[in-house]
């Protein structure tokens, strides 16, 4: 567990997603959970021993089942947007791990078997402040990645966590996404409001300012192929065309090849039908 700032922590050591934690003094404010049972038990045992109050609140920065899966095992009241509350009112009440290969982290779990999800306790529509002492910590609805992303915003040590907006590395998921919202949100953290600030991903930890920079241009690279599949009146299938050079300018070690593929052919194959074939919709959740 690395400290970024006073009573601010992140973990990056768990397959999935960076976890943070808020050290206050009415209690500890979680960010996101592992979606390995075996992580959730280290986890708590981490968190367990930055002591203070017993006091706990649980975060999800969207309803992707890397951070959500987890949820229900760090036994303590979830909190997010409420279109994510959306999300998990549409969903069986039994994550079975099966179905469609998303390229997603909880894939690569072995035994992961039946899991009840447990949809959040509290919700809001854009914004929530915390008071539990110390400094408040905001939460805004930024969605982009998903309906119902947010980002967990701590103004006094300028530290802001942004879930999926930022995915440094890799492909991001794009299945459920709102490019021109994502970009957009982008450029609220380019923006002055936001100089020098500590900017944690959620799939990657600190990330520099050029790594966001780079995700807008990434971004719209995705929206201007997309665009001209589509003024071809080109089929889904065509999609295929796009993730070779979508994928070559990264550094993907071999054993992550198959599988940052897989999440660019579906995530692309879902926003190309969501937003060009409408008629023909598909759920494009991730």
């Amino acid at each position: 567990m690395q400290a970024i700032a006073e009573d601010v922590y992140i973990e990056n050591q768990y397959l999935g997603v960076t976890l943070g934690a808020i050290r206050l003094p009415h209690g500890l404010i979680q960010v996101d959970a592992p979606p390995s049972p075996e992580d959730v038990r280290a986890w708590r045992a981490v968190l367990l021993s930055l002591g203070g109050s017993s006091e706990r609140l649980l975060i999800n920065l969207d309803a992707h089942p890397d951070r959500t899966l987890g949820a229900r095992s760090m036994e303590c009241t979830v909190v997010a947007q409420e279109k994510a509350a959306q999300v998990f009112r549409s969903r069986p009440s039994t994550f079975k791990a099966q179905g469609d290969e998303t390229g997603a982290e909880w894939e690569a779990i072995p035994g992961l078997g039946n899991v009840r999800w447990v949809p959040p306790e509290i919700s809001f529509s854009h914004e929530m402040t915390i008071y539990w002492g110390g400094t408040p910590v905001l939460i805004e609805h930024h969605p982009g990645p998903g309906v119902g992303a947010l980002w967990v915003i701590l103004p006094e040590p300028k530290v802001v966590f942004v879930g999926d907006a930022v995915v440094p590395n890799q492909p991001p998921f794009l299945a459920g996404a709102d490019l021109q919202a994502w970009i957009d949100a982008l450029k609220v953290l380019l923006s002055p409001a936001y100089r020098g600030w500590l900017v944690v991903s959620g799939r990657g930890g600190l990330t520099a300012v050029e790594v966001i920079r780079s995700q807008v241009e990434y971004l719209q690279k995705i929206m201007q192929k997309c665009e001209k599949l589509a003024e071809k009146k080109s089929t889904p299938e065509e999609i295929e065309k796009l993730i070779a050079p979508l994928l070559s300018g990264f550094k993907i070690p071999n054993e992550r090849q198959r599988q940052y593929t897989q999440r660019l052919r579906y995530g692309l194959y879902n926003y190309y039908m969501r937003h060009y074939r409408p008629t023909n919709n598909t759920a494009g959740e991730e």
